[in-house]
């Protein structure tokens, strides 16, 4: 068959633009999840895929792990959350910067690869906190590190949720954080605690991080909820 013809009987079906916005929102998760007494929307996206490879990015769903993060700043850190500037790395979804805003952070910047952009700022518009709330893009280790951190000037807290599982990308997350890393500046981060996370904790501190483990929490899983896992919350210092 010629190129450009259809075979007889097939018709093309094209979408207009109100059509193809309903068919990517009917494509969406909504979640709600309350967080000190505010609930807060959460659009995870199945059809957010690597450009480079066709697969789906995991990372625009909502982890445990970012949860237990979220949890456990509004249930520990409010006083030290609120006014400060904080820097999410590896978003996703952004629950955990958007509890930030939600404690009353004064500026909160939300960051992720490309791909992940339209859905972060989604969620920061279903949350109305787009007045105090930026989405940018960046890669761990990229060569313009220092430029991003005069961009958006100094960060009194870092939030890093599900980010310790694969040691070799621990050089790159080390040289972002040590490029927007302030004399007063803290690190919390989250993570299920995997075979590799050890592995990755050690990545780090060869980074020139140290990082306290506090005591894990058995934690069902959202996706899951027949399954459970250990759950962690570290505090990341500057060695």
């Amino acid at each position: 068959m010629p190129a450009g013809e259809r075979k007889p009987g097939v018709k093309e079906t094209r979408h207009t633009p109100l059509q193809e916005a309903a068919r990517r929102a009917a494509e969406m998760t909504i979640r709600s999840v309350e967080i000190a007494g505010r609930t807060l929307i959460v659009h995870e996206s199945e059809e957010t895929v690597d450009p480079a490879t066709g697969r789906a990015l995991t990372g625009s769903w909502l982890w445990d792990s970012a949860l237990h993060l979220a949890e456990w700043m509004a249930a520990t850190r409010p006083g030290e959350i609120s006014g400060s500037a904080v820097l999410e790395l590896g978003a996703g979804a952004g629950l955990p910067g958007l509890a930030a805003a939600a404690l009353g952070s004064r500026r909160v910047v939300l960051t992720d690869t490309a791909p992940m952009l339209p859905m972060l700022r989604r969620n920061v518009e279903a949350n109305g906190l787009a007045d105090r709330v930026e989405v940018r893009e960046l890669r761990w280790g990229s060569d313009d590190q220092g430029g991003f951190s005069g961009e958006i000037g100094s960060v009194d807290v870092v939030l890093m949720s599900d980010l310790f599982f694969d040691p070799d990308e621990m050089a790159g997350l080390g040289r972002t954080v040590r490029a927007v890393w302030g004399e007063t500046t803290r690190g919390w981060a989250a993570s299920e605690l995997r075979t590799s996370t050890a592995d990755c904790l050690e990545a780090l501190a060869a980074e020139g991080f140290r990082v306290e483990e506090l005591p894990p929490e058995r934690r069902r899983l959202l996706r899951s909820p027949e399954d459970s896992a250990l759950f962690a919350v570290f505090i990341v210092y500057r060695a």
